[in-house]
């Protein structure tokens, strides 16, 4: 079991001039798609820079808070925030956050990276789209908890526990992702809301404020037990922040939900092919 954190500066090595480059991309990824980018990031970490599995994680935290911050802003004046579902979410992933960051501590780095390993390429298949009937959408979850509370009717009072119910399970399970992993923990996240049947965008907005309340859970646990690089976290949080500022003006002008699944097949393949490179490398 790992003792104290310990956060410190690395040596400055000629690669790390990529770092804000692929800060860039993440920031856009993560702005477009509604995660905090936390999947992609400790994967570029560990493949690309070669850092050891504890140091990814809680560097990733560190500079994903930044970008969360940041592109949730840009949501928010677009409208694009359930803030009651989002705190619902966010007060359950807290506590999944802390039982996450209570692993880490117990695992080796080569047991980390395995168990990161298997939990990618799983969320790569996942991912794959697959043909269903379309679910109708709804507006803010606020409205439906708005006529719960006003009409009393037994259907009313059922969709106010199912939410509760959904929103509690997926927050905990993005949580602990977010806590033990170093992501976002967008996925089950994604997952729940996409279930209670939201709105594309209203999903990708409210799904970065849970990201950033997680995410803050998470950081805060791993400067006082894990491991981050403050020389990693300074270059890649430039790129981070200006794609995340990018990223909202873009989708405000994408007619995403038309090229949703294939926007889904390209990350999943993506996300499937890191995952295998985690466990063979």
């Amino acid at each position: 079991m790992r003792g104290r954190s310990t956060v410190h500066f690395s040596a400055f090595q000629l690669s790390y001039l990529w770092l804000p480059f692929f800060g860039l991309i993440v920031g856009l990824l993560a702005s477009v798609i509604g995660s905090g980018g936390g999947l992609v990031l400790p994967l570029i970490l560990i493949l690309v820079f070669g850092a050891a599995a504890p140091t990814a994680v809680g560097t990733s935290l560190a500079a994903i808070l930044p970008l969360c911050a940041v592109a949730l802003l840009g949501h928010h004046r677009s409208g694009n925030i359930d803030t009651r579902l989002g705190a619902l979410f966010g007060i359950t992933g807290v506590t999944g956050a802390l039982v996450g960051v209570g692993l880490t501590r117990i695992m080796g780095a080569e047991l980390l990276r395995a168990a990161f390993g298997v939990y990618t390429l799983l969320l790569g298949v996942v991912m794959v789209p697959r043909k269903s009937r379309p679910l109708p959408s709804v507006g803010p979850i606020d409205s439906d908890m708005s006529h719960a509370s006003e009409g009393g009717s037994p259907g009313a009072a059922v969709c106010r526990r199912r939410t509760f119910v959904l929103g509690s399970l997926y927050g905990f399970a993005g949580g602990l992702i977010s806590g033990s992993f170093g992501t976002s923990g967008s996925a089950p996240v994604l997952a729940g809301l996409f279930a209670l049947r939201m709105p594309l965008k209203l999903v990708i907005g409210t799904s970065l404020m849970v990201v950033l309340i997680k995410t803050a859970a998470a950081l805060a646990g791993h400067v006082v037990f894990g491991v981050i690089d403050l020389t990693l976290v300074l270059l890649l949080t430039p790129g981070t922040v200006l794609g995340a500022v990018a990223g909202p003006r873009l989708l405000a002008r994408a007619a995403v939900e038309s090229r949703e699944n294939q926007i889904r097949r390209v990350l999943a393949v993506a996300v499937m092919l890191a995952g295998v490179l985690m466990l063979v490398r």
